[in-house]
């Protein structure tokens, strides 16, 4: 929902009436996860998507209805014969797909997700449509009940979406609990060409990215614009210093042994996402035994992806950098680097696995 925020918030501004259109299950194959949405105003407005256009058609005209009547409505879209043309999913899969009225009483909770950096839940009531927002210590919107407010506690230590039955005081409630976590940090040590094109790519995949030079020329952040931060200081201590946590990436591109092996040392041994580094076969062999003689061992070492990348063939920085990134996807989903069509997995695994990214906890940040 946070994709949306700009076009929701300018809606509040305005006092605008608008239905929300969110996946809150799904199976088989699918497009986009559990928590994708899309908004329609009454004039017939649309921001945001579902399924990359099968189902968009038949959900906007579900969202005119809401809008009209205000009642939630909760719709299963799936593939079939008659309607896979139509109003279905041409992938195989099914959409769970939830719908209600949001009016300006209801405002509070839906800015709350979306203003906040903290960890923060948004939780909907998929019989009453009620909304609260839940951080740590701290609700906002429609009263819940206690459990309710404890299972969004729960998931914003993992994050993700899921609905969840919830034995409540007076009866069993069935909500979608979505959560929203500051987004993961990629720290790249060593300002140079490709770390400029990787800041790009780190951009695009959704990371904060914060660059660490040791060398005062280098440590320009008009050399890096796209990064976030630029820390001049030395990698292994910045490293020492830094918040990291198991969604953090971290990309050594000096391969200079002088700043690579203290630093390569301290992330190996960190609760990490990724750690790359780049050079040479040659440099990767000498850097490796360097690594053994610091006192890494080879269950160490075999987290460390060097050279950094997957084998694409490019040359430039850029293709160099892409590399690096579908890389880290890959490490991260558990994809197999392999070619679409060599391969019968799903395309979209979202119905066969929780894609839940662990999160740190932190304080809902008021207002």
């Amino acid at each position: 929902m946070r994709e949306l925020g700009g076009h929701l918030l300018r809606w509040h501004a305005a006092g605008q009436s608008y239905a929300l259109a969110t996946i809150v299950g799904i199976k088989g194959s699918a497009p986009r996860p559990p928590g994708a949405t899309m908004a329609v105003d009454a004039e017939g407005n649309v921001r945001g998507s579902l399924s990359g256009g099968c189902v968009e058609g038949a959900v906007v005209e579900l969202c005119l209805t809401v809008l009209e009547t205000g009642e939630p409505v909760r719709e299963t879209f799936g593939y079939s014969d008659a309607d896979a043309f139509a109003v279905g999913l041409t992938c195989g899969g099914e959409l769970d797909i939830f719908v209600h009225r949001v009016t300006p009483p209801r405002y509070p909770p839906v800015e709350a997700a979306l203003r906040t950096g903290a960890p923060v839940a948004l939780v909907r009531d998929l019989d009453s449509a009620a909304l609260a927002a839940v951080g740590l210590d701290a609700e906002v919107g429609a009263p819940m009940d206690p459990a309710v407010i404890g299972q969004a506690r729960a998931m914003l230590d993992t994050g993700g979406a899921a609905v969840r039955v919830v034995g409540c005081a007076d009866r069993e409630r069935t909500v979608f609990i979505e959560s929203f976590v500051p987004p993961p940090r990629m720290l790249i040590f060593g300002a140079t060409d490709f770390t400029a094109a990787l800041c790009r790519v780190g951009a695009l995949l959704g990371y904060r990215v914060t660059v660490c030079e040791a060398r005062p020329v280098f440590a320009d952040s008009a050399r890096v614009p796209e990064a976030d931060e630029v820390v001049r200081d030395w990698p292994d201590r910045y490293l020492r210093g830094t918040e990291v946590d198991a969604r953090t990436v971290i990309c050594v591109l000096t391969h200079d042994p002088k700043f690579d092996i203290p630093v390569l040392t301290e992330a190996l041994r960190l609760p990490v996402a990724y750690v790359g580094a780049m050079g040479s076969r040659r440099a990767d062999r000498e850097r490796r035994e360097r690594l053994r003689a610091a006192g890494l061992t080879d269950a160490d070492l075999r987290a460390l992806h060097s050279p950094i990348g997957l084998e694409l063939g490019g040359l430039t920085p850029e293709e160099t950098a892409l590399a690096i990134g579908a890389e880290i996807v890959a490490v991260r989903r558990g994809g197999s680097a392999r070619p679409l069509s060599d391969t019968d997995r799903p395309i979209h695994p979202f119905g066969l696995v929780d894609p839940v990214d662990p999160a740190p906890i932190a304080r809902l940040a008021a207002g």
